[in-house]
């Protein structure tokens, strides 16, 4: 399984909207952009994906963990 499926299903269990996915990643301490989060959402084969490397995975789970703690 891919980080980004992974985060996919986190998405629709805890009802992520984009917006949150940014918040998220920022609080893990990476900035990035509305339209890396919908590259991170495609599907493998279409042109404009963008594989989810593990430090992106790693800050993205570091930053859920400490917005759902506090």
């Amino acid at each position: 399984m891919r980080n980004n499926d992974i985060v996919k299903k986190l998405r629709v269990a805890l009802e992520l909207k984009d917006t949150d996915i940014i918040e998220i990643f920022e609080i893990g301490g990476v900035k990035i952009t509305k339209s890396e989060v919908s590259a991170y959402f495609r599907r493998p084969d279409h042109r404009n994906f963008q594989a989810l490397g593990d430090q992106h995975m790693r800050k993205f789970l570091n930053g859920l963990t400490k917005k759902y703690r506090d």
